[in-house]
């Protein structure tokens, strides 16, 4: 499947790239947000319809998509995707697919060499699958794609769905399996890092743990000249958990401590006047924050201009 073309913005001194692998109907509006009500969706139908629901078959629609920073002189990737050729029996959204992301990241002007920092907001499939590529040497099938990054794990992802857990004890396969393909391959190169509390990347750039979606979930805060920016992974899925934030995702471990850690970050976000990037909104992408009451409502949509194609071609 090709990718569709990467999109940029500056915000302060940092240049902000949008690199999309698809954009789909990923499941039941219900599903997807179960505590949301559907007077919610169908009282917002008129800005939901197209790129955040489809209403006829009451399907949630969103983007599997990285953040690409390019701030003080480095390339930071935001998160990697669900990657190609994995197994991932119990996700069939994401088993062995085939897509283009590495030659969207070449026809934005990213060559996997020349990424500096990796950033996983949180170790499910979907945020990590493209930290590591297929070898070709059945000794070490599962190589790291940006070879000369360091990469920056939340500690408390990496305990829970790691060996000394049991993969996250053992409830899903698919755990397992994510974490042998895509964590500790990375970990054996010796490429990792891992963190608690919070990080600080560069003079722009700070990691912060938000935990509940899953016990190391992470935002990454950006603050450039007047600009603010927080990049906050799957501390929401769909713009309805702005207006409704004590609504979590189908994914979310923690209930109480992610519908916490949604309103923290949400109400920072909307009195610092962050603009909120998730990581699977279609549309835009990236919103506004507003105080509504003893709310919240969505603002401007990010403008976001086209990324010129470069000479490199596609990676294979």
């Amino acid at each position: 499947m090709k990718s569709e073309s990467a999109q940029s913005m500056f915000l302060g001194d940092v240049e902000v790239i949008r690199v999309v692998e698809w954009r789909a109907p990923i499941g039941p509006a219900r599903d997807l947000v179960p505590g949301a009500p559907g007077e919610l969706w169908e009282s917002n139908r008129e800005w939901l319809t197209p790129d955040h629901w489809e209403p006829g078959t009451d399907q949630a629609r969103g983007a599997l998509q990285s953040w690409v920073l390019r701030s003080g002189g480095r390339t930071v990737v935001v998160d990697t995707g669900v990657g190609d050729g994995r197994e991932r029996p119990q996700s069939p959204l994401f088993h062995r697919r085939q897509d283009d992301f590495l030659g969207a990241l070449a026809r934005a002007g990213i060559r996997p060499e020349e990424v500096d920092v990796v950033v996983n907001t949180h170790l499910h499939s979907d945020h990590v699958g493209w930290n590591t590529r297929a070898s070709g040497d059945p000794a070490e099938p599962w190589v790291p794609t940006f070879q000369n990054a360091q990469y920056l794990i939340p500690a408390a992802d990496d305990f829970h769905y790691g060996p000394r857990n049991g993969y996250a004890q053992g409830v899903r396969e698919d755990d397992r399996l994510i974490y042998e393909d895509s964590v500790a391959p990375v970990h054996r190169a010796g490429l990792s890092m891992l963190w608690n509390g919070s990080y600080r990347i560069d003079e722009h750039l700070t990691l912060e743990s938000a935990p509940g979606h899953t016990p190391g979930s992470s935002v990454l805060r950006l603050a450039s000249g007047g600009d603010r920016a927080v990049f906050v992974g799957d501390l929401l899925h769909s713009p309805v958990q702005i207006l409704a934030p004590d609504c979590n995702s189908g994914f979310c471990l923690d209930e109480e401590q992610a519908a916490a850690s949604r309103l923290r970050i949400l109400q920072r976000a909307s009195d610092v006047r962050e603009l909120v990037f998730p990581a699977h909104f279609g549309g835009a992408g990236a919103v506004e924050v507003r105080r509504a009451g003893d709310g919240f409502a969505l603002g401007e949509w990010a403008a976001m201009h086209s990324v010129r194609p470069t000479a490199y071609g596609s990676y294979a």
